[in-house]
């Protein structure tokens, strides 16, 4: 999670997306909604939002102001004449750690006009060594009025700031990033598709992959017959029971070979222990 950027005022594409340190009214034609659910994300690279975020359903939701998103430049913290963030490890070791004091500063920006019931408004540090990012947690971040992220670089943040904010760390899995933007993105899409009026079928999320604690089954469309490869009779049939009955043994069996870590959580709950 890590690195730079611009001047002392960002440029402003969209009224969903906030400036860093001197927020201001936009003439636009985008709705504003109160109360709207809001990222805020704490980055060196602010230019990097809204990213993949600005595409497809969370595209159209930022544009309808379902949601709104505050990329803050930590850059702007920073100290002398070239903004520095960052400064050597104590007790030696390669690399430079994001300094407390600047990240300090960012966080109490950041927080300002944030509940500090963290249920409502969730701090997050995006970090390998976090607890691992699952559908449950979406929920519940998506279940909050916003979320503030923080993006770090270099070998990450000094552990001071970590205890005194007492900061949830996150991880999106066992492998290194070079900075937390990627993350971010990634816990964003996750979150903001659970938000209410985002998905144009608010069954899609029931029936996908996670939600019941089992992998989604095959899907399957147009043409019936491709390169030899036919759609399973039981989806043309017609017969709603026999389909569902179908997707479910299939998404069992995909988590059960491919998952077990899954599959042993989803069989110790009662009402599913029976299972075969």
């Amino acid at each position: 999670t890590r690195g730079g950027l611009v001047g002392s005022e960002m440029c402003i594409r969209d009224r969903n997306i906030g400036a860093t340190l001197a927020p201001r009214e936009l003439i636009t034609d985008r709705p504003d909604l109160a109360g709207a659910w809001t990222a805020k994300i704490i980055t060196l690279f602010p230019e990097t939002f809204p990213g993949v975020l600005g595409a497809s359903l969370t595209g159209k939701a930022l544009q309808d102001g379902l949601w709104k998103l505050e990329p803050i430049d930590l850059r702007l913290f920073g100290e002398g004449k070239h903004r520095n963030v960052d400064d050597t490890p104590a007790g030696g070791g390669a690399g430079m750690v994001l300094r407390p004091d600047i990240m300090g500063r960012a966080i109490q920006f950041a927080q300002k006009n944030a509940p500090q019931d963290r249920t409502r408004w969730p701090l997050v540090y995006l970090s390998p060594r976090g607890k691992p990012f699952d559908q449950q947690t979406a929920r519940r971040f998506a279940a909050a009025d916003g979320i503030t992220m923080i993006c770090g670089r270099f070998e990450g943040l000094d552990q001071r700031v970590i205890d005194h904010y007492d900061i949830e760390e996150v991880s999106i899995g066992d492998y290194v990033l070079t900075g937390g933007e990627i993350a971010a993105q990634a816990i964003l899409d996750a979150t903001i598709r659970l938000r209410a009026g985002v998905l144009g079928n608010a069954t899609s999320t029931e029936e996908e992959s996670f939600s019941e604690g089992l992998l989604e089954h095959p899907q399957y469309t147009r043409p019936a017959d491709w390169e030899g490869h036919k759609v399973p009779d039981v989806l043309t049939s017609g017969d709603h029971g026999k389909v569902a009955e179908w997707r479910q043994k299939e998404a069992e069996h995909l988590t059960r070979t491919r998952r077990p870590d899954l599959w042993r959580a989803y069989t110790a709950k009662p009402e599913n222990n029976s299972t075969d």
